[in-house]
């Protein structure tokens, strides 16, 4: 379970990691369903490179895929997005807590010197 919680979090920030994959995500969250015309369209990338960043984004099941005839359809899915920013918040605390702690010292350092 937990090797399966951390590929798919290695999935999530892998897809989160590209700027295109990012406002593709981005329109999904403003429109809901889109057709993968409608998700390339902002993009000056030929369509093999749009489909890859779909392919990249449902990997990481950012996104799913609805077929309807000849047409697909594509939602965003916030579950993915939820356990990596639990993953950012834990180490969050942890960063803070030892920011806080070099700052005290640096404080103590700077009073001694004074003092």
């Amino acid at each position: 379970m937990a090797i399966y919680y951390q590929h798919q979090l290695d999935r999530t920030f892998h897809a989160l990691g590209d700027g295109t994959r990012r406002k593709m995500l981005s329109l999904l969250a403003k429109r809901g369903e889109v057709t993968a015309g409608d998700l390339g369209a902002p993009f000056d990338v030929a369509q093999p490179t749009v489909s890859k960043h779909i392919r990249v984004l449902e990997q990481a099941g950012l996104i799913t895929r609805r077929i309807e005839g000849r047409v697909h359809h594509f939602q965003l899915q916030i579950k993915p997005l939820n356990e990596a920013q639990k993953w950012i918040s834990k180490h969050r605390e942890f960063w803070e807590g030892s920011l806080d702690a070099l700052g005290d010292l640096l404080d103590e350092m700077s009073a001694d010197e004074e003092g």
